[in-house]
């Protein structure tokens, strides 16, 4: 599945472009601010209807307007379409007729993202950790946008159940039924997350050993939020997080919040049987998180039987030359890939020859080859 055709109105600094993609390989080129970024988050927000760079909508929409539209045409002839509305929330269609659910849209054109915000990925905080991985199950599995969805509302109502201080059976008897749903969901959401990590560290694993040249040996490990034993059972598991939430049910109702379930999730990456985060040089954290991208690219491709897009967003330039190499010869010609960059000092002449070239300025092609 490949992108022909990509639209965009009203879309951040993009008030109109129409862009058909001609080549497997897509250069945009431009100084910083001139739109690069957003016409690859654009092409993410179609395929997985989230964005690496901000949660809310509104941060999207061109200022003044009241909406944004992206659409896409694959190479199946299916027209794909999010629109963006500062109130009243997302529309998604597909081949013009609307979608009663916008994760309805998933799974039409999947792509794998890697932007220099994922270089923070080994250090930074644990929620990034966290979407990244749910970034990487919602390619394999479209529906566990849903569970997600309904995760988050459950905690939500729960935390505010349980700050609202009713006291009694009554209180008691709502955080039952909750107890009892959000296991459910929690322990199901837990099962696909330790899953794909799975079948995620052997690929990322021998990734890390060509990219570093058989030194620093990685591990990943999945931290979960409950304690859970055993292999992915779902009724063990399920019955292992209602159990802590009810142990947990007084300190919670001190703390008003939810102490135990997915949200809590880690994912902790090892170098040489060592703490990435912590031990782990710049460079060496640099090579861990390129190793997970190539890991997940390949991930997708054997699972769903087709080779996802790949967006780089402005990547190459904070990776030194061996390994932007590495990148650029990983992706073969067997993806479409859509790349960001100021210059093309970091492509081949073989590159450049078989790529698409536009120039983006204000949120315009202004040239394009």
């Amino acid at each position: 599945m490949r992108l022909d055709r990509l639209e965009l109105l009203q879309f951040r600094n993009i008030a109109r472009l129409d862009l058909g993609l001609e080549a497997p390989r897509l250069l945009v080129l431009g100084p910083n601010g001139e739109g690069k970024s957003n016409l690859l988050e654009a092409v993410e927000l179609l395929g997985s209807l989230r964005s690496h760079r901000t949660g809310s909508d509104r941060d999207l929409i061109q200022q003044g307007c009241s909406g944004a539209r992206i659409q896409g045409l694959t190479t199946s002839g299916d027209l794909l379409q999010l629109d963006l509305r500062r109130s009243g929330g997302r529309q998604a269609r597909r081949n013009g007729k609307a979608l009663e659910r916008q994760h309805d849209l998933l799974g039409s054109l999947r792509c794998v993202s890697f932007s220099a915000l994922d270089l923070e990925l080994v250090r930074g905080e644990p929620a990034g950790r966290r979407q990244w991985l749910d970034r990487v199950v919602l390619q394999l599995e479209p529906l566990y946008a849903e569970l997600l969805s309904r995760y988050g509302r459950l905690m939500r109502q729960r935390s505010q159940l349980l700050r609202r201080g009713l006291g009694g059976h009554e209180q008691a008897a709502l955080l039952d039924a909750f107890d009892q749903q959000m296991a459910l969901v929690g322990t199901r959401l837990h099962r696909r997350r330790h899953r794909a990590l799975r079948r995620l560290e052997p690929l990322a694993s021998r990734w890390q050993q060509r990219l570093s040249g058989g030194r620093d040996a990685l591990t990943i490990s999945y931290r979960s939020g409950t304690k859970l034993e055993g292999e992915e059972a779902e009724e063990p598991w399920r019955a292992a997080l209602a159990a802590q939430l009810v142990a947990q049910r007084s300190e919670e109702l001190r703390l008003g919040q939810c102490g135990v379930g997915p949200h809590r999730d880690e994912v902790a990456f090892g170098l040489a049987g060592q703490p990435a985060r912590r031990y782990g040089s710049a460079g060496q954290q640099r090579t861990l998180v390129l190793a997970l991208k190539l890991a997940e690219l390949e991930l997708v491709h054997s699972v769903v039987g087709e080779p996802p897009l790949l967006l780089l967003d402005d990547v190459l330039a904070e990776l030194d030359p061996n390994r932007q190499q590495w990148l650029l010869e990983a992706v073969g010609e067997g993806h479409q890939c859509l790349v960001s960059a100021t210059h093309l000092g970091a492509f081949g002449a073989g590159w450049q020859r078989q790529s698409q070239i536009v120039q983006l300025q204000g949120g315009a092609v202004v040239e394009a080859s």
